[in-house]
C-alpha cells in the first residue's frame, strides 16, 4: 500500500475540516484518497487525468462496494482535486505519484463535476466550486453554466420542492443566463440581478406575478446555489401590478359545465366546485384520503407541502364510492399482470417496500396506462395528466356557449365565492382554501355583491 505523504495528509485533513465533513466520516475520506493514489501507481495511470478516476470507480464496482461508499470515494476525491493548489505550495516529496504534476492535475477537473458530487451531501455542507482553483481566467461571455443548473435541482430536491418550482426556476435561470450572455457564475453581483429585473418590466413587459417569480428564482439561486448574499434590490423598475378580480361562474353555469363532462372528469370538477380543491391536490388523492364514515376529505403536501381536511359533499358520497370500485378493479388487473404498483412519495418506496402495491395508496384518479420506470423494468402508475383534466374543461365550457374564461381554476373561484355569497365566516373559507395569508382570500370581497350594513351604529341600538 501507497505511504501518503504527511504534507498531503495534513492538507487533505485541513480541506475535510473547511468543509465540515463529520470526524467519524475523515477516517474513510483519508481510506479513499489512499486507495486512488495507490490505484494510480499500480496501473501507471496519470492522476491528473480524469479518466483515472473513471477506472478507479470501476474498480471499486468490482469489489462490490456499495453504491453510498462509491459516492463517497467520489466526493473524497474531488476534494483532492480542489486542494491541489493548497499542497502545491507544500509539497516536501515531488517524486511521489500522489503529488506530482499538482498543478495540471487541478484544471482537469470542472466545477460541476465536483457540484455533481457534493449533491449527495446536506445543503449546509455543500459549497460552490471555486473557478479560482483553476489557472483558467474566468469568462465574462460563453462559460459553463451546467454545473449551475445541477447544483440548483439539487437544492430543489434536497428540499422536496414541487418539480413545477424546479421547472419555473429552471426557466428563469435559463433567461438569466441569456440576459448576462453566460458570464461567470462567481462574477455574478447585484448588479447583474437589477439589470435582469429591469429588463423584464422594461423590455418583456412581463406582469408583475411573473417579475417577482424570477425575483424569488434569483434569491433562491444566490443564496442556496452561489451562497452568495443578495443584497436589497433597490433602483428597480418594478412591472405595475394590477387588481385581478377572478372569473367565478354562477351556480347555473357549474352545472352546465359539468353536466357536458364524461366520467371521470366530471367527478374531478364536482369535487373542484364542492371542496374547493387546486386541480393537482385533486389528482393527487388517493383511496386512503377519503373518509366515508366520518365523511371527510383529507389533502395531503397541498401548495406549499400543507395538509388539510374538508368536509366530503354529501351529495358525492356515493359516486366517490362507486370511483374507489373501479380503482379496486383496476388495482386488482395490476396485480395480476405482476406491476410495481403506484407512484409514492419521497422515499416511502424505500421505507414501505410493498405500500405501492396496497390498495389504500393507490390513486383516486389513475391514469388509463402505465409508466415505464426509467432506468429498470418495471411498470408503475400515475395518476390522470392534468392537461387531459383541463382539455376537457375547455371544451365543455366551449360546448356550453358560456362567455366567461373558466378553466379548472374557475372552479375553486366559484367555490370560495359562493360560501362568501352565502355568509359563511371569510377565516373559515381561507383555512378550507388552504391560504396563508387571510389578503389572499379577500379578493374574493369582489367577486360577490356586499351584504354587509355600512352604516355607523351602536351595538346598543340594534
Amino acid at each position: 500500500m501507497l505511504i501518503v505523504p504527511a504534507s498531503l495528509t495534513q492538507a487533505f485533513d485541513s480541506q475535510l475540516s473547511q468543509r465540515n465533513i463529520p470526524d467519524q466520516q475523515r477516517r474513510d475520506f483519508h481510506k479513499w484518497l489512499r486507495f486512488y493514489l495507490d490505484y494510480c501507481a499500480m496501473y501507471a495511470s496519470d492522476p491528473k487525468l480524469t479518466a483515472s478516476f473513471a477506472g478507479f470507480d470501476e474498480k471499486l464496482k468490482s469489489k462490490d462496494q456499495s453504491e453510498a461508499q462509491r459516492k463517497q470515494a467520489r466526493l473524497s476525491i474531488g476534494i483532492y482535486y480542489r486542494m491541489i493548489g493548497v499542497i502545491k505550495s507544500t509539497q516536501a516529496d515531488s517524486g511521489n505519484p500522489a503529488t506530482k504534476n499538482a498543478a495540471p492535475l487541478a484544471a482537469s477537473v470542472t466545477p460541476h463535476q465536483e457540484i455533481s458530487k457534493q449533491a449527495d451531501l446536506p445543503a449546509a455542507k455543500r459549497e460552490m466550486p471555486q473557478s479560482t482553483v483553476t489557472d483558467q481566467p474566468l469568462k465574462l461571455t460563453g462559460a459553463n453554466w451546467e454545473w449551475v443548473y445541477e447544483s440548483l435541482q439539487a437544492a430543489i430536491k434536497v428540499r422536496h420542492y414541487s418539480n413545477k418550482t424546479w421547472q419555473a426556476y429552471r426557466y428563469w435561470l435559463q433567461q438569466f443566463q441569456n440576459f448576462t450572455k453566460s458570464k461567470d457564475a462567481s462574477l455574478l453581483d447585484m448588479c447583474d440581478v437589477k439589470g435582469f429585473l429591469s429588463h423584464l418590466a422594461m423590455n418583456r413587459q412581463v406582469a408583475a406575478s411573473s417579475q417577482n417569480q424570477a425575483f424569488n428564482a434569483l434569491l433562491f439561486l444566490f443564496k442556496n446555489v452561489l451562497q452568495k448574499e443578495f443584497g436589497k434590490v433597490e433602483g428597480v423598475v418594478r412591472a405595475k401590478r394590477r387588481p385581478y378580480i377572478p372569473v367565478v361562474l354562477s351556480r347555473p353555469e357549474v352545472d352546465r359545465i359539468i353536466g357536458l363532462l364524461e366520467p371521470p372528469y366530471d367527478l374531478i370538477a364536482k369535487l373542484l366546485y364542492g371542496c374547493g380543491l387546486r386541480l393537482f391536490e385533486c389528482l393527487k388523492l388517493r383511496v386512503q384520503d377519503l373518509n366515508f364514515d366520518l365523511k371527510v376529505l383529507t389533502v395531503h403536501d397541498g401548495k406549499g407541502l400543507k395538509d388539510r381536511t374538508l368536509p366530503m359533499p354529501s351529495m358525492l358520497t356515493a359516486e366517490l364510492a362507486a370511483q374507489v370500485e373501479q380503482v379496486a378493479v383496476l388495482h386488482d388487473q395490476d396485480l395480476a399482470a405482476k406491476t410495481a404498483g403506484v407512484f409514492l412519495p419521497s422515499a416511502l418506496d424505500v421505507k414501505f417496500k410493498n405500500a405501492a402495491k396496497e390498495f389504500a395508496w393507490q390513486w383516486l384518479f389513475p391514469a388509463k396506462s402505465l409508466t415505464l420506470v426509467p432506468g429498470s423494468e418495471d411498470y408503475r402508475r400515475w395518476h390522470l395528466h392534468e392537461t387531459h383534466v383541463q382539455r376537457a374543461i375547455k371544451l365543455a365550457v366551449r360546448k356550453s356557449r358560456i362567455a366567461k374564461r373558466a378553466s379548472a381554476h374557475t372552479f375553486r373561484h366559484s367555490f370560495a365565492s359562493h360560501l362568501l355569497q352565502a355568509n359563511v365566516d371569510i377565516r373559515t373559507i381561507q383555512e378550507l382554501l388552504g391560504h396563508s395569508d387571510l389578503k389572499t382570500t379577500m379578493i374574493y370581497t369582489h367577486t360577490v355583491p356586499s351584504v354587509t350594513i355600512k352604516d355607523a351604529k351602536s351595538p346598543l341600538d340594534f
